[in-house]
Order: structure tokens, then sequence, then C-alpha cells
């Protein structure tokens, strides 16, 4: 076990009613949040929903149009990057190309002016900690992406900074590497115990990775939750339609008596007031049958090797369901599925707020 030293007790974040705004853009708005000390935070949303300005604000990279920063209980919004105390790991790994490995992790070091007896100690415990021990007389040019990657993150660990801000780092990753990476990040989250806020769009790595999640659109927090509160209970439209994989089916329809109505679905024993809504499931809480609540041809077949996703049309909506790995049927076929109305959420149809909790209103 390679030991980390913290340099100090506690590194709690606040954000307090944070904005920023380009004239009349508003890029984020009214942000309100306590990051606890340890605690790792994921802002997850579309490109320009705020959430990497969110993130260049707590760096003081960007300048907040107003509301309070504070770190460890100090206001930093007037202290320069430098002195806030944080560490960033960009998309782009920035690293000095005419630097080898262990010069590059040293760099924080000698600009900190960190006594130089320390140094070596330092960029070696960094090194082990993301496995690149072997290659710290490498220049860039000769590592991979993800090697590269992880140098990056080992000089923003030997800073033994209170924060570290995490800008997409594995965007520029290729599937495998994303994966063993993503799981390495984990590992050292477990390790260093430092608080960590990370910015994806990456919905997988928002799950995987984070004690909480906050999805942000258009500026704006929509939700802010554990994975699994987000993934169980999306607090309106927009977030079911961005967490999970496949996202969660979202159908628009009638709901009268209890009874959701759509073309090709009908599913009763529903909470919510009559009128149009719209109704929510995920492809994994459906189930293929003879006969269901689902009854539609299929539109399109995708072998997952672990299930076969089955797609179907309402109106003019995809429907996903998750069929055992075995299920085979030929497009165009006749298609059912049971829908639990336990497992259904309901949103209203124009504003996509939620309107009851798997069959309970709100």
């Amino acid at each position: 076990m390679h030991r980390y030293a913290r340099n100090c007790a506690m590194a709690e974040v606040e954000l307090l009613n944070i904005s920023k705004k380009w004239g009349e853009f508003v890029g984020v708005a009214d942000f309100n949040l306590t990051i606890a000390d340890r605690e790792f935070l994921v802002l997850l949303g579309p490109s320009g929903c705020g959430k990497t300005t969110t993130m260049r604000m707590i760096a003081g990279l960007e300048e907040a149009s107003g509301g309070d920063i504070l770190i460890d209980g100090k206001r930093v919004n007037d202290l320069d990057p430098k002195d806030r105390d944080v560490a960033m790991v960009f998309q782009s790994y920035a690293l000095y190309p005419n630097m080898n490995v262990y010069e590059n992790i040293r760099f924080p070091l000698k600009v900190r002016r960190i006594p130089k007896e320390e140094h070596d100690a330092r960029v070696r415990r960094a090194s082990a900690m993301v496995e690149l021990d072997e290659f710290l007389n490498r220049r860039p040019a000769e590592l991979s992406g993800g090697q590269r990657q992880r140098v990056a993150l080992a000089r923003a660990i030997v800073r033994e900074p209170n924060v570290f801000l995490m800008d997409e780092p594995l965007s520029n990753l290729d599937a495998k590497l994303r994966v063993s990476t993503r799981a390495q990040i984990k590992n050292l989250s477990h390790e260093l115990k430092v608080t960590t806020i990370y910015v994806t769009h990456d919905q997988i790595e928002a799950m995987t990775l984070a004690d909480r999640v906050v999805v942000m659109n258009k500026g704006v927090v929509q939700q802010v939750g554990t994975p699994t509160e987000i993934y169980d209970r999306p607090t309106n439209a927009f977030v079911a339609s961005f967490i999970g994989s496949p996202a969660m089916n979202l159908i628009e329809g009638t709901l009268q008596g209890g009874t959701f109505t759509a073309p090709n679905v009908e599913i009763s024993g529903l909470t919510g007031p009559d009128g149009p809504a719209t109704l929510g499931f995920r492809a994994e809480d459906a189930r293929a049958e003879t006969a269901g609540q689902v009854q539609a041809p299929i539109y399109s077949l995708e072998l997952l090797g672990d299930a076969t996703m089955v797609t179907v049309k309402s109106g003019g909506a995809l429907v996903s369901v998750k069929a055992h790995k075995d299920f085979r049927a030929e497009i165009g076929a006749d298609f059912a599925a049971s829908v639990p109305s336990d497992m259904c959420h309901l949103f209203h149809s124009t504003t996509g707020e939620r309107l009851n909790l798997r069959g309970g209103l709100t």
C-alpha cells in the first residue's frame, strides 16, 4: 500500500449561488452544493450544460459572475488558481514533450518550491500508484494515450492537493483503455481519499465512479443524488433520458383512470392525474412474452452477448426491451413484452417533471 499524506484534515467544497454569465448568456445559473470532504462528485451532462465552466470556476480559471466558492471553509473567489490548492487533470494531457516522465511528474514540486530532498520519494510514490515505474525515463511521445493520461494523474497526485479536479480525463482514450483507466481512477479514489470533482458527459463513468452525481442541462442543476437514486428515481424526463444504457424508454400518450395508452402500448395500475403524460420504463425492466402491454412489430435486433436488445416503435418513439441472450426473431415479426406497473415512471408531458415514483404519487 502506498501512503498518501494529506496537507490538511478537511477539504469540503461549498458552492453558494454560483453563476456565470457572458452578457445575456447564462452559462451556469444559481448553483448551490456542498461537496463533502473526500467525496467523489461527478458533474454530468451534455456539451454546453455548464459542467466544465463550474469546474473552472472552482479552479479559478474562470471568474464567477456571482456567488461564493469556499474550500475548507475559506472563500477562494479572489485567490489565484495556484493558491487554491487544487490539482487538475485535463482531457488533453498537457505534458511537456521535452521532459521525460519523471520530470513531468516532478514539475509541480519545482514550481511550488517543495524542498528538493522530498522530490524523489514523492515522484516515485505517485508513479507507483499509477504503475509508471518502468516508464520514468521515457518522453511523452514514446507513450500510449493511456500511459500519458496516467502521467497526468501522477502529476496531480504528487501535488498532494486538497481537491482533485478532473475534466473529461478519459475522452481521448479508446473504449478498452477507458474501462481500465476508469478502474484505476476508482481504485485511486479509494486509496487517496481526496475530495474529487469529475466532469464527464459519459453516464457510465458517472454511475461507476461517483459517490454523488450532479446532472446539469443548459446551466441548471436538474438533479443531485447517488447513482442509484438518479437511476431509480429520475426527477424529470431529461434525467431519465440521460442516465442508463440504453436510456429510459419515454413514450408520449394519455393516462386515464390509471391506464396509460399510446400506439402499441397499454399499461394499467398506474397512479397519476388524467390527461397527457409521458411514460418511462427501462429496457431491463420489461420482459419478452407471448402477450403483453407492449405489442408491435420488431424494428431492430441487437445481439449483445449477455442479452438481445429488441426495439419496437410506439408512434415516433423507439422502445427497447432487453430480452434473453438466446432470443431470436426476424425484423418485422410480431413482438410482445410485459412491463410491471411498479417499474414504470410518469412525467408531465409539457414540463417533463416527474408525476410519480414507481406507482406512487409525489
